[in-house]
């Protein structure tokens, strides 16, 4: 079942982003509710996918208004997480699924998820549903 995910459902998102980026220093729980609130209230919606009562996928996707393409927005998916031991199941397709649905309904024009450089089965895996590899590159500035 994928569904929006709620603060409660926080735990389970910050267990699954462990696995994500293994080597981060953990946040506290109040930290990311926090955060979480002032996503949501700034538009970002996030998914989670829940498996037996367990929340076993995430991801997010902020719809950025844009004043190219006749004002259509853009709508930008990032940290599409899957428990490794629910992988291979369907569950990142349906995550992407309600993400990008969410997208055509609120009008964007295109979709664009960020994936990890060094990550090439997702890269697969996101090219064999629909997203190109080759159209756009990204550049980041970290701190």
């Amino acid at each position: 079942m994928i569904r929006q995910a709620t603060l409660a459902d926080i735990p389970s998102i910050l267990s699954l982003y462990a696995e994500l980026h293994p080597t981060d220093k953990a946040i506290s729980a109040d930290m990311a509710e926090a955060s979480f609130s002032q996503a949501v209230k700034n538009g970002i919606i996030y998914f989670v996918s829940v498996e037996d009562g367990e929340v076993v996928g995430s991801l997010y996707i902020a719809i950025i208004p844009n004043i190219t393409k006749l004002c259509a927005p853009i709508g930008f998916i990032e940290n599409v997480v899957v428990a490794e031991k629910h992988r291979r199941k369907g569950i990142g397709k349906s995550l992407i699924e309600a993400a990008v649905q969410t997208a055509k309904d609120k009008g964007c024009y295109k979709v664009i998820l960020s994936s990890n450089i060094k990550r090439t089965e997702a890269h697969k895996f996101y090219e064999s549903i629909g997203f190109d590899g080759n159209s756009k590159r990204t550049f980041e500035i970290r701190f």
